[in-house]
């Protein structure tokens, strides 16, 4: 893809071995290593042009009480995942462990080891899910995993430590607004071209993120004031997190399936956290911590888990019922997230801030309406005209 250090094809490594015929010369006990990592298996070449993924389940065969059933077990995997370990990863980046009369307690600061503990837990679930279950036959370079593992540490480290700086509510806006820089990406670096529907969201959007975070409340805590460094942190989440995004939808050019990806990008994930950890000694200091509070162990267990599980609801969710509803329904889990916020941990959301929200979520819910009514007009238009792209 254009724009990346090696796109779907090649990289420089792989060219090296190319030249060097490795494939037909290549001999020992490195041999097979090297060819799962740089060239894929056999079938690398056998991309998916029916689709990256297996054909969405329709509901011909079901009744309509179990499909209103999946999607309400849908629903609710997704809010219940999501939700707890939204909390739970306010609590633990924000408040302290320990705390006494006589001792203030102190906080959990290594916003990586948690990135670690997410990871191996993840790939832990999605080994066993390989295993259990029919996959396709593997055929990317495990080399091409690293770049989206490297970016989604990076998005995830840059998520968690933003709450040093800005409050939960505030993460979850700017989150949500992440449509505003893509289509500005798409503008200047693609030429893409956007329909008027996707300028008055994006405006709307733009309005509902000053309304709220423009707005003062005279009570509200010092440390949940938005700083720079939170600033910067939530540019590099999103800057991140579109790169993971783009680079894994190159990767399901091979004949994958999610689970398969979300295997290949934990192994990855897994060996770049430890050894960061390990070369800061940051690995002992962090179970040390967890050796000094058993609650944090368990909020740390459960954030794991919870974030594990929400993986897998998100792709059963968008196989069973497409990504129009899945993007609703984690549309209602951000509006929820921040209401729980709020109530449990004392935000202060001021009239003209709470307007501010409900424009950007008005916002996010029109853009989904109008982008289904876009995809029913394409399928009618006549053989060679194409619709306007969108984000």
């Amino acid at each position: 893809m254009a724009g990346y250090p090696c796109g779907p094809g090649q990289g420089q490594g792989g060219d090296y071995f190319k030249r060097r015929n490795y494939l037909e010369t290549g001999r020992g006990i490195c041999f097979p290593v090297i060819k799962s990592c740089v060239f894929g298996s056999e079938v690398k070449s056998v991309h998916q042009e029916d689709g990256s993924l297996p054909p969405r389940a329709e509901p011909t065969e079901s009744s309509t009480a179990r499909q209103v059933f999946k999607l309400l077990f849908c629903a609710a995997g997704l809010q219940v995942s999501y939700l707890t370990w939204g909390v739970l990863q306010e609590r633990v980046m924000t408040r302290t462990y320990g705390a006494t009369e006589t001792d203030p307690g102190e906080k959990f600061k290594d916003s990586q080891f948690l990135v670690f503990m997410n990871r191996i837990l993840a790939f832990t679930v999605a080994g066993l899910y390989c295993a259990l279950t029919k996959q396709p036959r593997h055929g990317a370079p495990m080399y091409k995993y690293s770049f989206a593992s490297l970016s989604n540490i990076l998005s995830s480290w840059c998520q968690y430590e933003a709450l040093k700086y800005i409050s939960f509510p505030t993460q979850v806006l700017a989150k949500a607004s992440k449509v505003i820089p893509v289509m500005m990406m798409g503008k200047l670096v693609s030429r893409k071209s956007y329909e008027y529907w996707e300028y008055l969201t994006a405006a709307l959007i733009s309005v509902g993120v000053s309304m709220f975070l423009l707005s003062s409340a005279p009570n509200r805590h010092v440390s949940t004031v938005t700083t720079f460094s939170g600033v910067v942190l939530l540019a590099g989440y999103i800057i991140f997190d579109s790169f993971t995004s783009n680079w894994q939808d190159a990767l399901f050019t091979y004949k994958m399936s999610p689970v398969q990806m979300m295997f290949g990008v934990n192994v990855f994930s897994c060996l770049f956290t430890v050894g960061s950890l390990l070369e800061q000694g940051a690995l002992l200091e962090s179970l040390r911590f967890m050796a000094r509070h058993s609650a944090f162990t368990a909020h740390a267990v459960l954030l794991s888990v919870c974030s594990a599980c929400g993986q897998l609801f998100i792709f059963y969710t968008i196989n069973q019922f497409g990504a129009a509803v899945f993007t609703i329904i984690m549309t209602l889990r951000q509006a929820f997230a921040i209401l729980l916020s709020c109530l449990i941990y004392g935000h202060t959301v001021t009239v003209v801030g709470g307007l501010g929200v409900a424009v950007v979520f008005m916002a996010l819910f029109l853009r989904v309406y109008a982008r289904s009514r876009m995809k029913k007009r394409s399928k009618k238009l006549p053989p060679g005209e194409t619709p306007v792209q969108k984000v």
